[in-house]
């Protein structure tokens, strides 16, 4: 991937961009992206590590977000995989039960970046502008968990980016059926490890706050710390 720490998203730039202010960008177009389909949390890795390696000053300023709950059904709006009109899409790996849409996973993951006052979203499964202003993402695909079982209200796992590199490990079990055949084409890179771990995603997708890493925040709560009044 090219580097592209000295460009700046403008509303000017691909259709995809949106934001009126200047702000540097720290990550690859998202057709430039690596990026492997129901794979979020390898996709969301590379691209915190393509800060790392390229804008390492910024890294502080990046968030990884995971979204799940206890019941690992999880609605999320203006996605592209999503079938209806207005691209629902019920995130669930787990693929034996149903909710609210015909496809399932049991959590999300997203790259949030605070520049400044602003807070910005990167979601490579959406069909929302790459980045979006966090309100604009809220607004279009969170919604709210008011028109919601109470059961499948949406959770947020919130870990600082460099957190996230040094601890994140996952050998892919989850994507295997019990012949060990793929639910799921892998990534053609390497699992993603740490020096002490090859599996821990189980930890990062738990919304209890008393284990794992970052903060764990209902949606009002997630709103309230990230929601910048532009």
């Amino acid at each position: 991937m090219a580097a592209q720490t000295d460009r700046v998203v403008a509303a000017t730039d691909s259709p995809r961009k949106i934001v009126n202010k200047s702000v540097k960008s720290i990550v690859p177009l998202a057709e430039e992206c690596s990026y492997t389909q129901f794979y979020c949390e390898e996709n969301i890795w590379h691209l915190c590590d393509h800060v790392r390696r390229l804008d390492p000053s910024e890294l502080s300023k990046c968030y990884v977000g995971f979204i799940s709950n206890n019941q690992k059904c999880v609605p999320l709006w203006r996605q592209r995989s999503g079938k209806s009109e207005d691209k629902l899409v019920t995130w669930d790996y787990s693929n034996i039960f149903t909710c609210v849409a015909p496809s399932e996973k049991d959590y999300h993951v997203i790259f949030m970046y605070e520049p400044d006052d602003r807070c910005l979203v990167f979601d490579l499964d959406s069909d929302l502008p790459f980045p979006t202003y966090f309100q604009k993402y809220v607004t279009e695909t969170l919604r709210t968990d008011q028109i919601l079982k109470p059961e499948h209200h949406r959770f947020f796992r919130v870990i600082p980016a460099s957190v996230f590199l040094q601890k994140f490990a996952s050998d892919r079990r989850h994507m295997r059926k019990s012949d060990g055949s793929w639910l799921q084409k892998p990534p053609p890179y390497p699992p993603i490890k740490t020096a002490e771990c090859v599996h821990n995603l189980d930890i990062f997708i738990s919304m209890d706050s008393k284990v794992g890493y970052g903060t764990v925040y209902n949606l009002p709560d997630y709103v309230r710390r990230f929601y910048k009044n532009l």
